[in-house]
């Protein structure tokens, strides 16, 4: 059953199956078909996210066992609802060894364990390499053995059988496994997602271990209770498609989505059974919508003013790539190197090639002709290298190689970490663009280019997902609406950013830009939340303070400037009074933006509770508790007629969503196509529209320079012929010509349905 909607929902101890199952009828009420929820197979404990899985046989018991599961269950059926589940077949949890089953006999049998085929570990170099000790040269004086274990402060470990016996670091010292200072992570020698040392990636590629570790959830397909899968990070995987292939074979109706982030021109590998990605392209695309082009080269005078920097992007990609490849994700360049003793330089060598990498990895065959550039580049870069990256060039080209298949799955980590976890908190231009899948070289998108794009989702993927929000998103929906605004108004923003700046200082400018945009965009937010923003930041930028070495001087000044924010009644009125100005105009993009999502080709999800304005900053941030209450509260207000104005509520946005989801999925007859819908005029370039084969969406993009303009004038959008009603305000329009400046009297988005003859 492919879903005409999907609704994500981030299940957690403290919002259990239970409650997830509390607010199935309001998600029906808002016209949602599927609840798309987190990972619920059993986590490590007090996991908030779920995607450290360390058991795959059952459901999370913090989040209510199988008896909440089957709750939803019965909940879902009662509406006529399904579910759509995130599965983590990239990784497991190993940070509580303990509850690991597989993780915690690997320790105890090293490679003789039944369970060693589950993990990417390098015995060649030895045993396993347990990055958790203190950073004092002594640590290991803290082992103790209890209870037949070795014990570190809250780590516990197993003990081999026959290596009891004298001091806990003699016993530590016979194990298959070897504890080091967390600062030695660089030398781990099984396999990560990305650079974290908790999360152990499992060889799925294995069948056996595919069995394992999808039998329950395969379990619930079979069953009826589940009809969908979100997979998460593919590009972790080996061999990508073999896995879609098991998928698609063992659950051969289900509807699946990949989390694949697709560089500007890239397409997706034809997978089996993939409807398509989980909507980063489409985030986009629809953003770009409403970020003005002509205001790119203030922005760029802004950054070069106030950081000095005279760079391209693509270099500065480069060298962030380039930083991580050679820092965090080092242990996975030297695993490869090995591969290759012959090239003396190899680990220089590999570095190169995947700072060069343009797309996050390929798919060989596909996608080889990215391998080809970046071998170009990385020569053009480093041409003393040339011998030995043509040494490795043809070996990273055959698909059946070992060193073409980790170098795939490396690739995508050293993209992931150094542009989205790197560079965007470096690179602060204009912030909007700093989001997880965008191009922060695109200043904005055309409406010919977008509908260009969109008629190639609905000819290629018409029930792929599409996405404003997501829990990995760097920015709301709605912030990056608000900083959108930005793009029209660049010389009133640098004069406020001047006088914000001189205010509250920070000895690190460009940082200091990534914080006043993220504060405008989310504003008001309480203290607490801008505090754990700019701290976190900072910190992923790694330019003045980091996670490994916190400069507790940088971070008392970083945080006396949010302070001051809120403290000193001259700073605060400045920005109070900027953020009033952008806002309507800001509300306007985020219902423009929101209409054209859940109406353009594909399936769309909204995130928990974007339903309403929701100005939440990156993780944590946007992990918050949602107010259903609210919302069924203005949901049933709407229903008994009420048109809310354009208000700090919300609910004019809850109106757009509602609307849009019950007509998907009560009219699918309305959706059988994609036509663009031309305006004509002095303010044609403001209208975005499009007709679906019934339902047509209208809505205003770049609303600083219409109001400049004088509004819509004489401009009209030509509706195809027939009757139509307006389903926001339940006006009846007749099509052909049509004044934009009546059509859009109330609110700045239109959707029409036609009347049947």
């Amino acid at each position: 059953m492919t879903p005409t909607s999907t609704y994500r929902v981030q299940v957690r101890p403290d919002f259990d199956l239970f409650a997830t199952a509390g607010i199935v009828d309001y998600l029906a009420a808002l016209g949602v078909t599927h609840l798309y929820a987190s990972p619920l197979l059993q986590a490590a404990p007090g996991s908030s996210h779920g995607y450290d899985v360390v058991d795959f046989s059952r459901v999370n018991t913090e989040l209510g066992s199988e008896k909440g599961r089957l709750a939803l269950t019965e909940a879902l059926a009662e509406h006529d609802m399904a579910l759509v589940v995130d599965v983590v077949p990239n990784h497991c949890g190993i940070r509580v060894a303990e509850v690991n089953q597989a993780w915690w006999d690997v320790l105890a049998h090293g490679p003789a364990s039944p369970y060693a085929r589950w993990f990417d570990i390098d015995w060649s170099v030895g045993r396993i390499m347990l990055p958790v000790l203190g950073d004092e040269p002594n640590a290991l004086d803290d082992l103790r053995v209890v209870d037949g274990e070795l014990r570190y402060w809250e780590y516990r470990f197993p003990i081999a059988a026959g290596t009891l016996g004298g001091t806990p670091q003699q016993v530590h010292d016979r194990q298959h496994y070897r504890l080091i200072s967390w600062r030695l992570a660089d030398q781990v020698n099984y396999r990560r997602f990305f650079a974290i040392n908790d999360l152990a990636a499992v060889r799925v590629e294995d069948p056996e271990v595919f069995e394992a570790t999808h039998r329950e959830v395969l379990r619930w397909y079979a069953a009826g209770e589940l009809t969908g899968f979100r997979v998460d990070h593919p590009d972790g995987l080996r061999d990508p498609a073999g896995y879609f292939a098991r998928l698609h074979d063992a659950a051969p109706r289900a509807w699946i989505v990949v989390e694949k982030i697709l560089e500007r021109g890239e397409r997706l590998p034809d997978w089996p059974g993939v409807a398509g990605t989980t909507g980063y392209d489409a985030l986009r695309q629809i953003g770009g919508l409403f970020i003005d082009p002509a205001g790119e080269a203030a922005f760029t005078a802004l950054d070069t003013a106030l950081t000095g920097r005279d760079v391209s992007w693509q270099d500065f990609a480069y060298r962030c790539k380039r930083e991580v490849a050679t820092t965090m994700l080092i242990p996975d360049v030297r695993r490869m190197a090995r591969l290759v003793p012959q090239v003396p330089e190899a680990e220089e060598v590999l570095v190169e090639v995947l700072a060069c990498f343009p797309v996050y990895r390929s798919y060989l065959p596909v996608g080889r002709e990215y391998l080809q550039y970046a071998v170009t580049e990385a020569i053009r870069r480093r041409p003393d290298l040339r011998t030995g990256i043509e040494a490795v060039a043809s070996r990273l080209a055959d698909p059946t190689d070992e060193l073409a298949a980790r170098f795939q799955q490396t690739s995508g980590a050293v993209m992931a970490k150094g542009i989205e976890d790197t560079a965007f908190y470096r690179w602060t231009r204009f912030a909007a663009l700093n989001e997880v899948g965008s191009d922060p070289e695109r200043f904005g998108l055309s409406v010919t280019e977008f509908h260009a794009v969109a008629s190639y989702h609905q000819r290629r993927y018409p029930t792929g997902m599409t996405t404003l929000s997501t829990h990995d998103t760097k920015w709301s929906e709605d912030v990056r609406a608000r900083m959108a605004v930005l793009s029209e108004i660049p010389d009133e923003w640098a004069s406020c950013l001047q006088r914000l700046m001189a205010r509250a200082p920070l000895p690190e400018p460009g940082l200091a830009h990534l914080l006043w945009q993220a504060t405008v965009g989310a504003w008001p937010l309480v203290r607490e939340r801008l505090h754990g923003y700019a701290e976190k930041a900072a910190r992923e930028a790694r330019t003045a303070t980091s996670w490994e070495n916190p400069d507790a001087e940088f971070e008392q000044t970083l945080h006396q400037v949010v302070d001051r924010m809120y403290d000193d009644p001259v700073l605060n009125a400045e920005l109070s009074a900027f953020v009033k100005r952008v806002t309507p105009y800001g509300w306007s993009n985020s219902l423009g933006q929101k209409l054209l999502q859940l109406m353009m080709p594909g399936v769309p999800d909204t995130y928990q509770g974007c339903e309403l304005w929701d100005n939440s900053l990156v993780d944590p941030d946007n992990r918050r508790p949602v107010d259903f209450r609210l919302r069924r509260t203005l949901l049933a207000r709407l229903d008994q007629g009420w048109l809310p104005p354009v208000d700090a509520s919300g609910a004019v946005k809850l109106l757009v969503v509602s609307r849009a989801l019950r007509l998907r999925r009560d009219a699918p007859q309305l959706f059988t196509g994609y036509h663009p819908l031309r305006a004509r005029g002095p303010a044609a370039d403001h209208l975005v529209a499009f007709d679906r084969g019934g339902a047509v969406a209208l809505a205003t993009r770049l609303p600083v320079g219409l109001e400049r303009r004088g509004g819509w004038r004489d401009t009209e959008v030509l509706l195809p012929p027939g009757r139509f009603v307006e389903v926001l305000t339940g006006r009846h329009i007749t099509g052909g010509p049509v004044a934009l400046e009546d059509l859009f009297q109330r609110y700045p988005v239109a959707l029409l349905t036609r009347q049947q003859a």
